[in-house]
């Protein structure tokens, strides 16, 4: 027997030994954001220990007092005590207030949708300095990062300088995912045919990995990205380099990239065609699909009326066979808007459905 356990306690090793090398990095931050949330746990933690500690001190105290070979003191007649009402009361409410209060600041100063007035503790943000926006797309199973100011974008990888605040603006093609860089921030959902931001900084220079903390499919696994920090030359030479070596996303290249694959590789490309992630916002990258932002403006005048009865289209083959829908029924949607002096509209008995 005492073999036996010798052997169990030396296979114990290994992995304790592997366990040695893990790397906490939501504990180990590179960006403002993120150490202010890794903060926030400590603190929350030291608090609730302040009630924690001493129950399972008192647990084991009680326990060997009270034991049944001690001769404690047994007092059934004992029914109060105001000390020890106070101390279980008072204590419990004060940390209570202490959390809330601590909840309640840093809901407010880590709020995602809130542009950063500081890159670090005692740095503010300097004057003059704009954010570098990145719009970030979820795509079927791999990121896509497009840079408006640049006029490039990038699969799977994306840089930023250190130091200066970041914008992303989010969302997804198909399904929610959640985008996390745990050294940057805190996670953020993407989810189509909407958009959330998320404003962060990093402070250090080096190689940090993100990925999607939610569940979207088959390949889900490898759903990762790497994220640069570097500085501003650094920068410089990222973009020039994915100029140099990308190809063009126009929207038909999107529309191929859209399709699900799994373990992608990091891609570049050197333009981007006008618009485009609004389009892909809005569930209208393809020609002939009303945007979504149009169908809300419409939506809120009062709805379709005379002009959009007469101006339904179907989806053409190809977006059908793409989509899926070949053998759905086939569904009309509003495919254009005219107006009084459209010639459409003055003779609307001329005017026919029609495929786009």
């Amino acid at each position: 027997m005492p073999s036996s356990k010798i052997l169990r306690g030396l296979l114990a090793l290994p992995v304790l030994a592997l366990l040695s090398g893990c790397n906490a990095v939501v504990m180990s931050p590179s960006g403002d954001i993120a150490s202010q949330q890794r903060d926030l746990i400590i603190w929350s933690v030291i608090l609730m220990l302040i009630v924690i500690i001493p129950v399972i001190v008192m647990t084991f105290l009680f326990a060997w007092k009270y034991r049944a070979s001690a001769n404690a003191k047994y007092d059934p007649e004992w029914h109060h005590s105001t000390m020890l009402e106070l101390l279980i009361w008072t204590i419990p409410l004060l940390i209570i207030i202490a959390l809330g209060a601590l909840t309640w600041v840093s809901t407010h100063q880590l709020d995602p949708y809130r542009p950063l007035d500081r890159i670090g503790a005692g740095r503010d943000v300097p004057a003059e300095t704009q954010p570098l926006v990145v719009e970030v797309v979820a795509l079927d199973w791999k990121w896509l990062f497009l840079y408006p100011e640049q006029g490039i974008a990038s699969v799977n990888e994306m840089a930023a300088p250190v130091d200066r605040p970041i914008q992303f603006k989010l969302t997804a093609s198909t399904v929610m995912n959640s985008f996390f860089i745990p050294a940057l921030a805190g996670q953020i959902y993407a989810m189509p045919g909407m958009e959330t931001k998320l404003h962060a900084v990093i402070n250090k220079p080096g190689e940090f990995e993100g990925f999607s903390a939610n569940y979207s499919g088959a390949g889900f696994s490898w759903m990762r990205f790497k994220f640069h920090g570097v500085t501003n030359e650094g920068f410089d030479d990222w973009v020039k380099k994915v100029k140099t070596n990308g190809t063009a996303l126009n929207r038909d290249a999107y529309l191929k990239l859209e399709k699900p694959s799994e373990r992608e590789p990091v891609r570049h490309y050197a333009t981007v065609a006008n618009g485009l992630y609004d389009a892909i916002l809005n569930r209208c990258v393809e020609a002939n699909r009303m945007c979504m932002k149009d169908v809300m403006a419409i939506d809120a005048q009062g709805g379709l009326g005379i002009p959009g009865a007469f101006n339904v289209a179907s989806l053409d083959e190809a977006t059908r066979k793409r989509l899926g829908l070949q053998d759905q029924p086939v569904r009309t949607y509003v495919g254009a808007m005219c107006g009084p002096s459209d010639p459409a509209f003055a003779a609307p008995a001329t005017l026919t459905n029609q495929t786009l």
